[in-house]
């Protein structure tokens, strides 16, 4: 029991991991790009939410009707769920040990529970608990400059994916409109603050 314990832990540490990974590439590759014939992540994400939701106070729901445009369809989380567990089952097979299948399932049901619930908050902010978190307001911030940049920041919960595979940016490289609230921060670029900052410190002239 202690030992299926064990393997528990590495398949959710490993898990979360992987998901991260499963997660960038997912968005990367099938939900920004057309993958041949299969076009429907690409039209639904792609051409669809980042349509209706950009950087600027857009980045908010506007419109009751585009609310459905936030989370993914209801079966693409068990779908999603079991494509990424296939290197866990093949790990499992060959190693004989289940316990890290177990664990796997359980991370990354939670990460993709997790995706959709802070995406949602951060198109549908209600000042709900989440919101006030430190957590929430720097992946908020990640997740509004994917939507400036729809080629970085492609992780929603774990940006260990960004870090490593080079995506990762903290702040736009210019200025603009960006969405602002509670739970926003500030993403211009680190120039454009310091001169606000200055301003407001000045002393008034004679």
């Amino acid at each position: 029991m202690i030992l299926f314990l064990f393997w528990c832990a590495v398949g959710v540490l490993s898990g979360v991991v992987a998901a991260s990974l499963f997660e960038w590439l997912l968005h990367r590759f099938i939900m920004h790009k057309p993958l041949g014939k299969f076009r429907y992540p690409f039209e639904k994400h792609a051409l669809l939410h980042h349509r209706v939701f950009k950087a600027d106070h857009t980045y908010h729901l506007m419109r009751e009707e585009d609310k459905r445009t936030i989370p993914m369809a209801w079966w693409n989380g068990p779908t999603l769920v079991a494509l990424a567990q296939l290197p866990f089952l093949i790990l499992a097979l060959v190693l004989h040990k289940w316990g890290i299948v177990c664990g796997a399932v359980l991370a990354i049901t939670a990460y993709y529970a997790v995706y959709e619930y802070l995406h949602w908050c951060m198109h549908l902010p209600r000042k709900r608990h989440v919101e006030r978190s430190g957590i929430f307001f720097r992946l908020n911030g990640h997740h509004l400059l994917h939507h400036r940049y729809m080629h970085k920041n492609f992780n929603v919960v774990l940006p260990l994916a960004d870090l490593f595979l080079g995506t990762l940016i903290f702040r736009s490289k210019v200025a603009f409109a960006q969405a602002t609230g509670a739970s926003v921060p500030n993403v211009q670029p680190r120039l454009n603050c310091d001169k606000i900052i200055t301003r407001v410190l000045a002393p008034p002239l004679a």
